[in-house]
Order: structure tokens, then sequence, then C-alpha cells
């Protein structure tokens, strides 16, 4: 169960502020939930919640899912030499200037590398890691399928 939950509050970020900028409430797509200020309510809230039910566990999880999401969306702003990117890890009172989409981060061969490719490699690495681990979580999806 901590290995869904971490997969689960690694994705939260993107889907609170997402929604909240395609509707028009935020300016950008990462403000609220990508910031410092909101991760630390966030996994604040969750953590005394999941705390009364006395699952330590899940609140690491939780926190280190959480956690791991902000801090992947730095690397490729420093790489890039976006430095002003970086804005919304103190949104609000940073200002966050529009995402400027895939950046290119260097050229080797001719062939321009993005910061698509280390997304790629990361996630391609996490997948070797959590097959390597024995698949962690994967039995909870195995339950819920076989009760219907």
């Amino acid at each position: 169960m901590p290995t869904v939950v971490a997969v689960c509050a690694a994705a939260l970020p993107d889907l609170i502020d997402q929604p909240l900028w395609l509707v028009g409430i935020t300016p950008v797509g990462r403000t609220f939930a990508h910031s410092l200020f909101g991760a630390i309510l966030i996994v604040g809230v969750v953590g005394f919640l999941v705390h009364q039910r006395h699952r330590f566990d899940l609140a690491v999880a939780f926190a280190i899912g959480y956690g791991s999401h902000i801090a992947a969306d730095i690397p490729w702003h420093v790489l890039a030499g976006d430095f002003h990117e970086l804005g919304f890890l103190l949104w609000p009172i940073t200002e966050m200037p529009p995402y400027s989409g895939v950046k290119v981060v260097g050229t080797i061969g001719g062939v321009e590398i993005t910061t698509l490719w280390f997304e790629a490699v990361t996630f391609v690495f996490g997948v070797a890691v959590w097959w390597s681990d024995g698949r962690p979580g994967l039995d909870v999806v195995t339950r819920c399928r076989s009760k219907n």
C-alpha cells in the first residue's frame, strides 16, 4: 500500500495545479501545489490525517512521493539555465512565468538532447528499480481487479 500512496502522491501536484490553470484560476500550471508552501501544507494535512489512523508508513510514503515530484521539476530548469522558472518553488511570493516547455540542454552528435530524454531515462530507471524490487503495489491492483 505505501507504494501506491507514493505513486499517487507523486502525481498530485499536477492533478491539482493543471486543472486550476486550465479553468483560469491560476496564471500557470505550476503554482499552489508545486510551491513549497503548498507542499508543506498538503503533506502536513495528509500526515496529520494518516497519523490519526496510526499509519506512519503511509504518511512517509505520501511525503516521499509528493516531494519527489517537486524535486524532479527542478533539475530541468537548472540544466537549461532557466533559473527564473524556479519561481514555482516560492509561489506566490515569487512570480512564476509561463512554462517554456521542453528545454534543449545540449547536442550530442548532431542530436538535440532535451529534458524529455532525461525524463524518459528517469522513468525507465524507476520502472527497472520497481521491477527488481518485486513490483511493490501491484498486489493492491490485482486484489482490486479480482474483487470485480
